[in-house]
């Protein structure tokens, strides 16, 4: 399974991420399409996942169009869950203005961008047969499920599913294996990078734990995503890596997936590289700072740690998105990752 042919950014263009056949019954001009919008990020796929096998399982037969943005088609077809990804972004986790939809109306539409309206009104305008959405007192008309703000994004959208009779299993999020070894086989996987300052962990804090595995003769990698060289730089520098131990620019999806499949151990903050991990059964070793890990952490098991020292007197959680290091991530000190990956490295080992 994979991409047939890659479209330039911003083209409207659709990619065919899976062969799929083009007709029911015979006829081959009408084929029944569900569309699921998740225009949003690498993570936010990755936890959208059981929900997309859900509708797969749901509605044999169909097409499934995720509209996402362009750069995760080859996440999406390694979901096994989508046929066709539909170009669509917005700055930040907004809601597109509009989707490039062409042909009959989608027999189904699946919001799992947001709670809207904004996201409900985008869809309603392209006409579905079905409209499967939370509700919102802005779309007085659509009878979903009430909105939680206090439960797991893995949870949320297969209760959506549910409520609307479509059974879901939010841990069914494992990728199957990636082809071929990764660059760095073994290796324990570091990731400083993330899209907010508030989920970035110091660098030199990075740089410590990474002294302290090659002192003990661990092989470590460190990697970043398209402009976070500075960062790996940061931590690769004081901690005497180099070469093609260093892993700048960027990886492309294959490779990088191929990387957290062969990982000893990955650690980052709360970012699309985590979830990556998870899904190829990497065991993980995740900083959260201003969500905690019951919003977004890993599945419960020993192959996966979630550090986070909630705010004294049970503040409210910081924001996501913010410029700064939130203060709950900064009490995370390198000791304690440390500890936790070479936990992690002797499970593995025995």
């Amino acid at each position: 399974m994979g991409v047939r042919r890659r479209v330039p950014p911003g083209s409207s263009e659709r990619v065919t991420v899976t062969p799929r056949a083009r007709g029911v019954g015979g006829d081959s001009h009408v084929v029944p399409r569900v569309l699921v919008l998740r225009a949003l990020g690498l993570g936010d796929l990755l936890t959208g996942v059981p929900a997309l096998r859900a509708l797969r399982r749901a509605f044999p037969g169909y097409e499934t169009v995720l509209a996402a943005p362009e750069g995760l088609a080859p996440v999406a077809a390694a979901t096994g869950a989508v046929d066709t990804l539909l170009p669509a972004s917005a700055p930040g986790r907004a809601v597109p203005t509009r989707l490039a939809w062409s042909g009959p109306p989608p027999d189904v539409a699946v919001d799992l961008h947001g709670r809207g309206p904004s996201s409900h009104l985008l869809l309603e305008r392209l006409r579905p047969g079905r409209l499967l959405a939370f509700a919102h007192p802005g779309t007085p008309h659509i009878a979903g499920p009430v909105w939680t703000a206090d439960e797991h994004e893995r949870v949320r959208w297969c209760r959506l599913l549910e409520w609307y009779g479509v059974p879901a299993d939010p841990d069914d999020l494992r990728l199957p294996p990636p082809g071929g070894d990764g660059p760095a086989p073994g290796a324990v996987v570091v990731h400083p990078g993330a899209d907010s300052g508030a989920r970035r962990w110091p660098p030199e804090r990075y740089a410590a734990v990474v002294r302290e595995l090659r002192r003990r003769g661990r092989r470590v990698v460190v990697t970043g995503g398209p402009g976070e060289d500075l960062i790996v730089d940061r931590v690769a520098g004081p901690a005497g890596l180099d070469g093609a131990d260093v892993l700048r620019g960027g990886l492309p999806y294959e490779r990088l997936a191929a990387l957290c499949a062969g990982a000893a151990a990955v650690v980052s903050g709360d970012t699309g590289i985590a979830h990556l991990a998870v899904a190829y059964g990497a065991p993980t070793v995740t900083l959260f700072g201003p969500v905690p890990p019951r919003l977004w952490g890993p599945p419960a098991g020993t192959r996966h740690v979630a550090l986070w020292h909630p705010p004294p007197g049970g503040g409210p959680p910081g924001d996501p998105h913010g410029r700064a290091p939130d203060p709950a991530l900064l009490r995370i000190r390198p000791e304690e990752v440390l500890c936790a990956v070479l936990a992690l490295l002797e499970v593995s080992r025995t």
